[in-house]
């Protein structure tokens, strides 16, 4: 399936980096598709394939049908060209994958994790395990074209910076993006893991859908929003921060960030995990939690229908504010009594026309989604048309 069709901005729509991402996107699969969609002479369109197939970014596959004469050969990116790593960090776990360039996995570790060790600790471990997988996939260093790393913290995307993110403590200013680029040597992107996650569920799941808003609830609680395509990150990555909305100016409850009645102080799971313990059910955890609630217990079950209604009204107002056509529940919390307890909210205090047409639903790609996110984050940015360009410009120079 193709995504939203929309060209990369600024890039140039005669160059070759603009004809491989056509084919790339499978918005052109022939020579002729190429002219139609570019308005280019044949032998222009024919030189610059010659410069993609040189590069090893391009080869024909076969051919398409014919509506007369000779079969036109059909045109593939090479997902073959090398593989990109990925690491998604939880508060508590993280998953860590490589990818081929056609975003199927190659090889992938699940592993527990502590956020709050620091960057220092904590990426020198991802660092160790990432090679690790990566041997186990087959490839060597020198095949990595790109790595992406996921965090539960607000990130400044254009820097790879974490800043002020609640439930990292340590992590503030630290340059994640440059501390592994100098370890890998390769483009290296850093998102907040909902982000991840909700670009992961929109090439995987939803690529013609214009709008998608993606809720994880875990340890924390966070949303990312994909429209038209790309990732809406608001001007310093702050969008999607919805855990440290204030939902009862009442509570006592204490979060993270140092503010009282946050959501995620009072639906997260670390919050139910705790609510849960005093309630006489020892739960150290939010996977604890989800433990007692998986087991059939009322309590549980009773606090995770109120977090769904808690998360529910907050959610009231991001649909009505940003209309999507798909609103996802992810994260460990995301099981039926939650989601009963967000839709009874939502379609409740929510304008009719803003859920007309919404569609809710539980992720489809679970604990995968934020690799499978990272993965397509960095493909699309290290074979974007201007990167290209930039790369054939190079080896053309080099040539000479």
């Amino acid at each position: 399936m193709t995504r939203v069709d929309r060209p990369p901005a600024g890039s140039s729509q005669h160059s070759a980096g603009h004809l491989l991402w056509l084919v790339r996107t499978g918005r052109a699969t022939t020579r002729a598709e190429l002219q139609r969609r570019t308005g280019l002479a044949r032998s222009t369109v024919g030189q610059r394939l010659d410069a993609l197939r040189d590069a090893g970014l391009l080869h024909a596959n076969g051919v398409t049908t014919s509506t007369g004469g000779r079969p036109p050969s059909r045109l593939e990116f090479n997902h073959r060209h090398g593989v990109v790593l990925a690491a998604d960090l939880g508060a508590t776990h993280a998953r860590l994958a490589v990818f081929d360039l056609a975003g199927a996995l190659l090889a992938d570790s699940v592993m527990p994790l502590h956020i709050g060790d620091g960057p220092e600790p904590v990426l020198d471990w991802v660092d160790g395990e990432l090679r690790i997988v990566l041997r186990r996939s087959g490839h060597a260093d020198d095949q990595v074209r790109g790595l992406g790393i996921g965090v539960p913290g607000p990130v400044e995307f254009t820097t790879g910076v974490v800043h002020q993110p609640p439930i990292m403590p340590g992590w503030d200013g630290f340059p994640i993006a440059d501390s592994l680029r100098r370890r890998w040597n390769v483009p290296v992107l850093v998102d907040n893991d909902a982000n991840a996650m909700a670009f992961g569920e929109y090439t995987s799941t939803y690529p013609d859908c214009p709008s998608l808003v993606l809720v994880k609830v875990a340890t924390g609680i966070g949303a990312g929003l994909v429209l038209d395509g790309s990732v809406y990150r608001g001007i310093d990555g702050g969008a999607g921060d919805i855990g440290h909305i204030r939902v009862d100016a009442t509570s006592q409850a204490r979060c993270m960030c140092g503010a009282s009645g946050c959501l995620a102080a009072l639906a997260s799971g670390a919050a139910l995990a705790e609510r849960l313990t005093a309630a006489g059910i020892p739960a150290a955890s939010g996977r604890e939690f989800v433990s007692r609630l998986t087991e059939g217990g009322p309590e549980a079950a009773a606090l995770a229908r109120e977090a769904g209604q808690l998360v529910g009204v907050v959610l009231s107002t991001v649909i009505s504010l940003v209309n999507p056509q798909v609103l996802v529940l992810a994260g460990d919390l995301a099981g039926t009594q939650f989601v009963t307890g967000v839709r009874e909210v939502l379609y409740q205090r929510a304008l009719p026309r803003a859920t007309r047409n919404l569609e809710v639903v539980t992720s489809a790609l679970g604990d995968r989604a934020g690799v499978l996110g990272l993965s397509a984050l960095v493909v699309d940015s290290v074979y974007s048309p201007a990167e290209v360009d930039q790369r054939l410009e190079l080896m053309n120079a080099l040539e000479a």
